[in-house]
């Protein structure tokens, strides 16, 4: 089942495992946050996972929803892990892994017709790729080589239907551009929660949803810090790991 450096790793608070490769991909916290600031219907919906990598994000949800859950990837490789995931996990009936390009996917996938999207993009811009001995899967999933911010968003947009919800999580110094690419393809932000490394630093990343033509009204939601003072995990971070003790 496992091929080359690839390792079978545990989600703990989902008791689920995933095929993961430190020379090709393996999920970040990232995509825990995302997976769980994320709105999502419990049981009757449909829902979309963008750039879905090794499918993190469609397993982690599988275990807060019953609805159908499709994960977007363009890597082939990546695909293959995502699948094998899911097969392992003996969710087939419930996720389903896409092999595609996310700029075009809603004429595949059909347009309006989904709850809620979810979006893990390439955070940086092509010219910031500075590592130059990181794998091509890897440069692909971190760079905007092949799909950008505003690429993602409207794709999200597409999708959804009319007061679905749309959720990313991105680099905080993106906030202004995510805004207004989210506003310009009809996805109001309404919560947003910024994620600090440690308290007292400036925040690395952020959380951010939004409503396909929903009325201005953003929330602020209270900070997420990552790493206590002794370095290790905070409580709530912990909790979204390992699940309550």
């Amino acid at each position: 089942m496992l091929v080359d450096d690839e390792r079978l790793d545990y989600l703990l608070a989902e008791d689920l495992r995933i095929i993961q490769s430190p020379s090709v991909f393996s999920f970040s916290l990232d995509a825990v946050l995302l997976a769980r600031f994320t709105y999502v219907p419990l049981k009757r919906g449909k829902i979309v996972d963008l750039c879905t990598g090794n499918g993190a994000i469609p397993l982690f949800l599988s275990a807060r929803t019953e609805s159908q859950i499709i994960g977007v990837e363009l890597q082939e490789r990546l695909v293959h892990m995502a699948r094998r995931s899911v097969e392992y996990n003996g969710l087939e009936k419930q996720i389903e892994i896409m092999e595609g390009d996310v700029k075009n996917i809603a004429s595949r996938l059909g347009y309006e017709k989904y709850d809620a999207v979810t979006c893990n993009p390439p955070y940086f811009p092509a010219h910031e790729m500075s590592d130059k001995n990181i794998s091509e899967h890897m440069a692909i999933a971190r760079h905007e080589l092949h799909l950008t911010l505003e690429e993602a968003v409207r794709s999200a947009s597409q999708l959804l239907k009319q007061g679905g919800k749309a959720a990313f999580v991105h680099r905080s110094g993106r906030l202004i551009d995510i805004i207004a690419a989210m506003r310009a393809h009809r996805l109001e932000p309404k919560r947003i929660r910024l994620v600090y490394p440690k308290a007292g630093k400036e925040a690395n990343t952020l959380l951010i949803e939004g409503i396909k033509d929903g009325k201005p009204d953003l929330k602020i939601l209270p900070p997420l810090v990552v790493y206590g003072q002794n370095g290790e995990y905070t409580e709530e971070v912990r909790e979204l790991l390992y699940g309550s003790e």
